[in-house]
């Protein structure tokens, strides 16, 4: 059984979440801004379906890049030096995480809920919540949104309508981040996508006393400058 929240946003310590299915902490609490910061300084994060209580997981192991050491691959650093593309930050975050939300297939749904939309926009107005956005011939293509603590960025999502647009989008962040001084990019779950960018496991403790540190002195939240990491692909 997982405890049900109360009416603060106080967590258990994640190493009470299941192992079955992995990382699942807590049920109830909120979407509000209160809640949703506790949540990531101690590496939790919101993941339900419409319709369900507000679950909370803290998955372990955990993913992670270190943005230092994204992986390019020749393919996608030539995609990256030739592609007539346009990569811009928190240009139009709505646009993004509605795209996020689409089915992945016909028929499909979504968790990101009309109520996680309104939550992590509202986060985006206060400056938390960030997108990377990829626009080919004006129209926006592919792109992923997340929040940003301190040294620390917290992926959520990512869409693509044309071939590495996502890719495209995720090198561009991690480039700005190392250039930000930022120290973890967290993936949250493990997939082999992320993987081929770089993507790590390491075990939750040691992700959750990272942020113990990366957390600990936040910058103002502000808007990113649209431009981004504008640098060569050598």
């Amino acid at each position: 059984m997982i405890p049900w929240l109360g009416n603060h946003p106080v967590f258990p310590p994640v190493s009470r979440a299941l192992r079955q299915p992995n990382g699942l902490l807590a049920a109830g609490g909120a979407l509000t801004p209160d809640w949703l910061l506790a949540a990531y300084r101690r590496g939790i994060f919101p993941w339900f379906n419409d319709g369900e209580p507000i679950l909370w997981w803290s998955p372990d192991p955990r993913m992670v890049v270190f943005p230092d050491q994204i992986r390019i691959t020749r393919s996608l650093r030539k995609t990256l030096r030739n592609a007539a593309y346009e990569v811009r930050l928190d240009h139009d975050f709505a646009a993004v995480i509605r795209a996020c939300a689409e089915p992945r297939e016909p028929g499909g749904g979504t968790w990101i809920t009309p109520a996680i939309q309104a939550a992590y926009i509202r986060m985006h107005d206060m400056g938390y919540a960030h997108s990377v956005e990829t626009y080919m011939d004006g129209e926006l293509v592919g792109g992923l949104y997340g929040m940003a603590l301190g040294q620390a960025f917290y992926g959520e999502s990512m869409f693509s309508r044309r071939t590495d647009a996502s890719k495209i989008a995720f090198v561009h962040l991690a480039r700005f981040l190392e250039q930000r001084d930022f120290r973890v990019l967290d993936c949250q779950m493990t997939t082999a996508h992320l993987a081929s960018l770089g993507g790590q496991e390491i075990p939750r403790a040691v992700f959750v006393k990272m942020l113990e540190t990366l957390t600990r002195e936040e910058m103002p939240p502000a808007r990113w400058p649209q431009n981004g990491a504008q640098a060569p692909w050598n």
